[in-house]
Formats: C-alpha cells, sequence, structure tokens
C-alpha cells in the first residue's frame, strides 16, 4: 500500500472507487485499522464515491512515533494527508477516536469539508482513571490483556454471535495495534476536550450512534448534534460501538443518504 510523509510521520494510505468520485475520507478508532471499513468500501464506491481510507498514526502501517498524541495533531495527519494528496474538499467519516479527528476537522478545517459525519464519539471523555487503567495493562499484558474487554464494548452480544467472522477480524486488528500507538492514541482522547470547540463547526454533519453504545452513548452523540447546528442525528437499533460493522447496511444506507442529500 501507498504511503505518505506527512507531519512528521508516515501514513499508510488506500484508495478504492472510481477516480472522478468525490472523496470519502474515512478515520479509524483506536485500536484498529483501516480495514475496519471494508464493509463500506463497496457500496460507496458503487455509488460513485472516491474511498479515502487510512491508517491512524501508531496504527496498522503507519509509523509508531513516541507518545502522547493529541487531538490536534491527529487533524494535523488528516488535512496534512489531504493536501499531500491534492485533495480539495472532500468528506470526512470518523468512529470513535476518528470522531474525535473529524470534530477537530471540522472547527479547524471546515472549508476543506463538503460534509462531515461523526460516529459513536465523544467531545469529551470524564474517567481518566479508566484510561490509565488500560495503559497500565497494555503496557504489562500487551494488547491481550484488552481485546475480550474491548469486543465487549465494540459489539453487542447478539452481533457477536450473528457476525463472528466480522468480529474476528476485528479481534486480529485489536492484537495488532503496536501498545505505543494504542497509548499515544488513548492519550489523546484522555486529555481532550472540545466540548466549547465544537460551536465552531458550520459543515454540514451527521451525527451516527449505535442505540446500546456504552462507550460513547446516545448521550454523547446528542451532546454534540445539539452544539453544531447544521447536524442532524441518527441512531442505529440493535448495535453497540462499532455500528458500521455491527449494522452495515443501516449504517450505510444512513450514509449514502446524507452524502447524496
Amino acid at each position: 500500500m501507498p504511503q505518505a510523509r506527512v507531519n512528521g510521520t508516515t501514513l499508510n494510505y488506500q484508495f478504492d472507487g472510481p477516480e472522478g468520485g468525490d472523496v470519502v475520507m474515512f478515520s479509524n478508532s483506536l485500536a484498529s485499522d483501516l480495514a475496519m471499513w471494508d464493509l463500506q468500501v463497496p457500496p460507496l464506491s458503487e455509488a460513485g464515491y472516491r474511498v479515502l481510507r487510512y491508517d491512524g498514526r501508531g496504527h496498522g502501517r503507519s509509523a509508531v512515533p513516541s507518545g502522547p498524541y493529541a487531538i490536534e495533531m491527529l487533524a494535523s495527519d488528516a488535512i496534512g494527508l489531504a493536501d499531500f494528496l491534492g485533495l480539495g474538499k472532500f468528506h470526512f467519516c470518523g468512529l470513535s477516536l476518528g470522531g474525535m479527528v473529524g470534530q477537530m476537522m471540522g472547527a479547524l478545517h471546515g472549508g476543506r469539508l463538503i460534509s462531515l459525519t461523526l460516529c459513536d464519539t465523544s467531545s469529551f471523555m470524564s474517567q481518566r482513571e479508566v484510561w490509565d487503567e488500560r495503559f497500565r495493562l497494555a503496557r504489562t499484558t500487551g494488547m491481550g490483556g484488552l481485546v475480550d474487554a474491548t469486543i465487549d464494548r465494540w459489539f453487542t452480544k447478539a452481533g457477536q454471535e450473528r457476525i463472528p467472522n466480522e468480529v474476528e477480524k476485528i479481534r486480529r486488528m485489536i492484537l495488532g495495534t503496536p501498545v505505543e500507538g494504542y497509548c499515544g492514541c488513548g492519550a489523546a482522547i484522555r486529555e481532550m476536550d472540545m466540548r466549547e470547540t465544537i460551536r465552531g463547526i458550520s459543515t454540514r454533519t451527521l451525527v451516527m450512534v449505535g442505540e446500546q453504545d456504552q462507550g460513547t452513548p446516545i448521550s454523547a452523540a446528542e451532546f454534540i448534534h445539539n452544539r453544531i447546528r447544521s447536524s442532524i442525528l441518527k441512531i442505529i437499533p440493535d448495535a453497540a460501538h462499532f455500528v458500521n460493522v455491527e449494522q452495515a447496511v443501516l449504517f450505510n444506507e444512513a450514509l449514502l443518504g446524507f452524502l447524496a442529500s
């Protein structure tokens, strides 16, 4: 896969879909790689969109600089990649950490965005001690010490039984995440507070959340929706955090409808 040298690091990226289509840039969650969007590529490509996926700093095949990182840094990575690729205006879609990057993109680089989709994300995470404990586990036991609890947060029990192959693919992503990248990006999440920042977003925005998401619940999505005037809120039933995988058909329908509207 091609790589880009941007913002002092190297990012792995991949294009799919027709070359002349409007670009939809996807940004990953913590502890995943660009393959988390595999189920979005065919329908968006068939609809004529050019899909751009990338591995965030410290994840997948991208470089793993020493942490900690910051949300502003990760947004600079994303806009730097867009500049490297010569993109003008584009759609941006991020989930969880990717949605946090999206919020900063909307606040700082809204003029570059055709639209913004924020999925299962938050503008503030209050429980610092939870993140400190996750970092301790990662550094002492590796990602294996976190994977089971993470899967249980990301998917409902019914989803784990219904789509075991997709869940196993995500499990392998978690296990393959570099500990330094996990802790670096986790620190960015722990330290962020965009509750006031997002008031400055004027880009047309879709806020999506799984009905059973416990980590970034409906209340977090409603908070974002209420502070971004140009936003609409979509709640996806029978899904937890990884809504784009657990309810891919509903997610894709909502995203495509929004992009085309």
